[in-house]
């Protein structure tokens, strides 16, 4: 049995739910809402000290670190492989996955913050948003949580992080001139990693980020068809929230247009 601990929108919840369907692994579910500050609570912390989802528990072992996690699956039920047997494949394979760890990752929050449910956080009480953050346990991310809150697409940590989104976007293109998946001739264990932060940019009505280059958005495309994604993604995805996101997205658009044909205008 596999125990899964999650929530709907985390980008590191959905990879591992996308790996979970396209392997067909059943789990029993665990929410952990992060925008109530539930990552935080004592019973969740002894399982996952980080502080983040998710938490895989299967075989008697807590499992954290969602690229460890994808990595275990693969090992652990090998009837459907998600990584290249080729060692040169494999070698792009995880340097997709180092890079979205390294680089991508890191800029989700600001780049999710600044945008999506700022509206939402500055509504709660001053003292519940100050106690969800003060419980971050690194501070410099408390700190950048902080002023994302509060000055959105305006905070100075704000266009360094899209830039980050935006070189990926350019990378993906690149690396998908060969092949339809970054994994090869199917959807592999990069292709499910990358597909949340393309997913984040949709949310964020940045849709015409990923239009203008046709290889990303047909992958985008052909992942949207899949079963997986309708069980792993869109299931967990309330149509409400989606539309809170995207609402928020387009409000700041001029400003993400901004640096974003900068970058274009740069790279010509």
């Amino acid at each position: 049995m596999i125990e899964l601990y999650h929530f709907g929108f985390s980008t590191c919840s959905q990879k591992t739910r996308l790996v979970l369907a396209e392997k067909g692994l059943e789990f029993v579910s665990h929410e952990v809402n992060l925008m109530a500050g539930e990552q935080h609570d004592p019973a969740y912390v002894k399982l996952n000290p980080h502080h983040v989802v998710p938490t895989v528990v299967h075989a008697g072992r807590v499992l954290v670190e969602s690229t460890l996690i994808i990595r275990y699956l693969d090992d652990a039920f090998p009837d459907r492989p998600l990584r290249p047997r080729d060692a040169s494949a494999r070698y792009d394979d995880e340097r997709w996955l180092k890079r979205i760890d390294d680089e991508l990752h890191p800029a989700a929050p600001v780049v999710t913050f600044a945008l999506g449910p700022r509206n939402a956080l500055l509504a709660q009480p001053e003292e519940v948003r100050e106690a969800n953050i003060a419980a971050i346990p690194d501070p410099e991310e408390r700190a950048v949580r902080r002023s994302v809150i509060e000055h959105g697409a305006q905070a100075p940590e704000f266009e360094a992080a899209l830039r980050v989104f935006l070189g990926a976007l350019d990378q993906m293109e690149a690396d998908l001139s060969g092949r339809p998946w970054l994994s090869g001739d199917t959807p592999g264990l990069a292709d499910a990693t990358a597909l949340p932060y393309v997913l984040r940019m949709e949310h964020l009505a940045m849709d015409p980020l990923i239009e203008e280059r046709p290889r990303v958005s047909d992958w985008f495309g052909r992942w949207q068809q899949r079963a997986s994604y309708a069980t792993a993604v869109e299931a967990w995805a309330p149509a409400g929230v989606v539309e809170m996101l995207r609402s928020n997205g387009k409000s700041a658009w001029d400003e993400v247009e901004r640096i974003a044909r900068g970058d274009r205008a740069e790279a010509r």
